[in-house]
């Protein structure tokens, strides 16, 4: 019980001054605070290790110290750490899955095979408006047909490639790679 109460009294007289060393040797006063508490359990831990008490001061500021520089090496070697943790960690990839680009490859195989299955004056008109993305009366004027004539052209070629499309997705036709469907089983 004496030992506690002589523990605080030290602590109470020389607490200010050990602070103010670890706030100029830590840089910051939260390690200054957190040091400074580490080193009041280390220096309870093994009172019976100090000699002479008057040194005490001397004696917590030299934990003191050796705790910051601890905690200083640590925060140093903080982003190694963390970089030797990551060499299991694998970055996703950025480009599609392998079965997603086979999927996309062969729905690009499917669209260009209905395209060129759509009757001349339909798939032209489809292929200026949708994919070149032509205003109507250029297409039109292009093709020597009446602005109608081109939106009819139009609404048929787009329905012929959605059946085209539609039967060979659910099956009902035949797919790009010569009757094979175009999903895998």
């Amino acid at each position: 019980m004496d030992e506690a109460r002589d523990f605080e009294a030290l602590v109470n007289t020389h607490k200010d001054a050990v602070y103010r060393q670890m706030l100029r040797v830590c840089g910051n006063r939260e390690d200054a605070e957190d040091v400074l508490i580490e080193a009041l359990f280390r220096a309870y831990r093994y009172l019976d290790k100090l000699e002479h008490p008057e040194a005490f001061r001397a004696w917590l500021a030299s934990i003191g110290r050796r705790v910051c520089w601890r905690l200083k090496r640590r925060d140093a070697m903080l982003p190694l750490i963390q970089l030797s943790q990551m060499e299991s960690f694998e970055i996703p990839s950025t480009s599609p899955a392998p079965d997603a680009q086979w999927d996309a490859m062969q729905m690009k195989q499917l669209l260009e095979s209905a395209l060129q299955s759509l009757p001349e004056g339909n798939r032209r008109v489809y292929e200026m408006r949708d994919l070149e993305d032509q205003p109507g009366e250029k297409v039109a004027e292009a093709l020597g047909i009446s602005p109608a004539a081109m939106k009819s052209r139009l609404h048929r070629a787009r329905v012929l490639l959605r059946e085209s499309i539609d039967a060979v997705l659910t099956g009902n036709g035949k797919g790009v790679e010569g009757g094979k469907r175009w999903k895998s089983q």
